[in-house]
């Protein structure tokens, strides 16, 4: 079943037409199902890599993607990352084609010390899934023209979930990391269906769900670092658990003309549910170089999407993504050659998402690559990071998605936490 056809009459298009909808943090008709399209998480530097983190340590940057990584870090600096995304995005189906561009935060993180050594706190703001989708036809039978004018039918949606974290971490025996993180989700998703007359003796027909919810939920890492002394270097293993939660909040069906609500309908069996997720991943550390693999895995076939399953060919499913990534510094104390302190970043992903159409299950696989620029020889840097892939197929008359997505973020790192002998 095509993600179009399942929604309006033979002859739909996308449409990037100027509207209210243009605002958006994603642009995509499969965004149209359950909380919608979820953000890779993580800085840059993580994005750069295929998206791993879960194995991962690094003290010159923050890692909000395992608790425990937290840890890994200068007692006395204070450390903040914040970023922005660009997402380019080429649509195709077996009829028509269409391109977009959105524009959103990326995440606003900040660390500090909690004692004097081996451990640390985050807080943080980050999208965690985002809505937007844009569709359009015009009535083609002519018996309905001709007795009603000109129909213009639109689907479209906006909206997303963000989330607020805040989390602490403990290593113990200088090798055993663990760390817990709160978190809080919150949002507002609409999701419109509207016939449109041209004919001035007809009201036109609105309908739509608006969902405003939120909850509270956790999440919980541990790491493990191995020195290697044969090869000077470091081998970590990690782990993460998110609890999966019910979402609280009103989630409510309407439909009104140009002068009169026909509907308003609130329903308390409907409100969506975060999946449980578990992660695992896995790094080896060298003097310059690092490579690592993580691997995520979300369960959502018991989330609460009744609205979905009655009007579409839709069912949640389990969701499951591979991810690979590495980093090389030619040498970060070099003097006199700037692109030598430059770290370099590549990696690569393949995601199984919780959404399935007709049966078939959205897949997207990507390539990404970028650097950190040094600014100040403290630590600060500008990250840049680069995604490019594709989501979906034009078999079983699904949609295509080719997708360039730019991630800019800078990386504060100042030491703030000295007691100074003299004042």
């Amino acid at each position: 079943m095509c993600v179009v056809t399942a929604l309006l009459p033979v002859g739909t298009t996308f449409s990037a037409k100027a509207q209210v909808t243009d605002a958006l943090g994603a642009y995509s008709p499969y965004s149209m199902y359950g909380v919608g399209q979820l953000d890779m998480q993580g800085t840059a530097s993580n994005v750069m890599m295929g998206g791993i983190g879960v194995g991962t340590r690094d003290h010159r940057y923050i890692n909000a993607l395992n608790p425990a990584a937290v840890t890994a870090r200068d007692s006395l600096a204070f450390m903040m990352d914040f970023g922005a995304y660009q997402k380019n995005i080429f649509l195709s189906d077996s009829r028509t084609t269409a391109a977009y561009n959105v524009f959103n935060m990326q995440n606003i993180t900040i660390s500090v010390p909690v004692a004097k050594r081996n451990s640390g706190l985050i807080i943080g703001l980050a999208p965690f899934s985002n809505v937007g989708y844009k569709f359009m036809t015009k009535e083609t039978r002519s018996d309905l023209v001709a007795s009603y004018g000109d129909i213009t039918y639109q689907k479209y949606g906006t909206g997303g979930i963000y989330q607020v974290f805040a989390g602490i971490g403990w290593t113990f025996f200088d090798r055993l990391s663990i760390g817990a993180e709160g978190i809080y989700y919150f949002g507002k998703i609409k999701l419109m269906s509207d016939a449109i007359f041209n004919n001035s003796s007809m009201n036109s027909i609105y309908t739509g769900w608006q969902y405003q919810v939120h909850c509270f939920s956790g999440k919980f890492g541990v790491q493990y670092e191995q020195p290697l002394k044969s090869s000077k270097s470091v081998l970590t293993i990690g782990a993460t658990y998110r609890l999966g939660n019910d979402m609280n909040g009103d989630v409510t069906r309407y439909a009104y003309t140009g002068v009169d609500t026909i509907r308003v309908e609130k329903f308390n069996n409907l409100r969506p549910k975060i999946a449980s997720e578990i992660g695992l991943g896995i790094s080896w550390r060298m003097r310059r170089t690092m490579v690592g693999f993580d691997y995520i895995r979300q369960d959502w076939t018991t989330s609460a999407f009744k609205e979905y399953r009655s009007e579409l060919d839709f069912e949640p499913s389990l969701a499951q993504s591979f991810r690979l990534g590495a980093e090389f510094t030619p040498n970060s104390n070099d003097v006199r050659y700037y692109l030598k302190r430059v770290t370099y970043r590549g990696g690569a992903y393949y995601d199984r998402s919780y959404i399935s159409v007709g049966g078939e299950q959205v897949v997207s696989y990507a390539l990404t690559l970028g650097a950190s620029f040094p600014i100040s020889r403290l630590g600060t840097d500008l990250s840049v990071a680069v995604e490019v892939g594709q989501r979906g197929t034009v078999k079983s008359n699904l949609v295509r998605e080719t997708f360039v997505n730019l991630v800019f973020n800078v990386n504060l790192y100042d030491i703030w936490f000295v007691k100074y002998f003299y004042d």
